[in-house]
């Protein structure tokens, strides 16, 4: 028999660890994007939360995980995600149809925990290069719109195509489980 605190011959992680926090932060830089009319002061949250996104996994992968991080993680990117491209959509750069496209990868993945969560059948696959090149190509998206760049609607229309594959293989690696 193991000691306190060990799960089938390995220690449990722990519920919460310092990258955790640095990856709630991306919560008030959301609310901060959706307030905020300055294109510097919006430029400098996409940088924090790209900044963030990447220290938090590699501090996290240095010390270990945590139970909250898992989860905390992908919701904190969620909320950022749609809070800003939810500014974009407001401005009129992107049709409702662009704005499903930057999304979708996002969009199914919320609906794919609901389903797995209502199944009692919960998994998780860890970030897949797909995903991660979805994730690049939003805040590129971000930074254009924030950029008053021309380059806004192809980027959008490059991350709906990355997405669509993203999707794909994250559904081929799921069904292999």
């Amino acid at each position: 028999m193991q000691a306190t605190g060990a799960v089938e011959g390995r220690q449990a992680r722990p519920l919460v660890r310092a990258p955790d926090l640095l990856t709630a932060f991306r919560i008030p830089l959301a609310a901060a994007f959706l307030v905020m009319d300055s294109m510097g002061g919006r430029l400098t949250v996409v940088l924090l939360v790209a900044a963030s996104d990447f220290v938090d996994g590699i501090w996290a992968r240095r010390i270990g995980g945590s139970r909250l991080g898992a989860v905390l993680d992908p919701v904190c990117d969620k909320i950022f995600i749609v809070a800003a491209f939810v500014v974009v959509f407001r401005s009129g750069t992107l049709a409702l149809l662009e704005l499903l496209g930057v999304l979708l990868r996002d969009i199914l993945a919320v609906l794919a925990f609901l389903g797995t969560w209502m199944l009692r059948r919960p998994t998780t696959l860890p970030a897949r290069a797909g995903g991660k090149a979805v994730t690049v190509c939003q805040l590129l998206t971000l930074v254009a719109f924030v950029a008053q760049s021309d380059l806004v609607r192809p980027l959008a229309w490059a991350t709906a195509a990355i997405s669509v594959y993203a999707v794909a293989d994250y559904g081929r690696a799921a069904w292999s489980r």
